[in-house]
């Protein structure tokens, strides 16, 4: 499996806490912010990996840890994974916030999911802002 990007999904019971906790305690750096600005997600940097403290999908989540692997093509891993044996808990959907994402568990239950950031989803936007050097 190709991974593209990866991070810890840490869905928090008290994400005010958790947030103030990574944040302001252990000093982590914010990559970013989403959702409603009163309750947001918010991806930290993590030395060389991400940790995102978000709200749980309607229900679809537990609380806890999950691991999140970006690859470029979700169902052609499905088809791999079933074929080696592995069971899906959930197969490969269009996700309303615009990411294809199935989800699996690993041996000891840990849950997994491998989503597909498709072509035109902002997260495919550079961000960055390009200003010249004076010459």
């Amino acid at each position: 499996m190709e991974v593209l990007s990866s991070r810890i999904l840490l869905r928090s019971a008290d994400r005010t806490a958790s947030r103030r906790f990574y944040r302001d305690l252990l000093g982590l750096a914010v990559n970013r912010e989403f959702g409603p600005a009163e309750d947001p997600g918010v991806v930290f940097f993590l030395g060389q990996g991400l940790l995102e403290v978000s709200p749980r999908a309607s229900g679809a989540e537990q609380e806890g840890a999950a691991i999140w692997l970006q690859v470029r093509d979700v169902q052609r891993e499905h088809d791999r994974l079933v074929e080696a044996g592995v069971r899906v808990s959930r197969p490969p959907r269009l996700e309303p916030w615009g990411l294809v994402e199935m989800w699996i568990e690993d041996p000891d239950g840990l849950p997994i999911v491998l989503v597909e950031i498709p072509e035109g989803h902002p997260l495919r936007r550079d961000h960055r802002s390009f200003t010249p050097r004076p010459a």
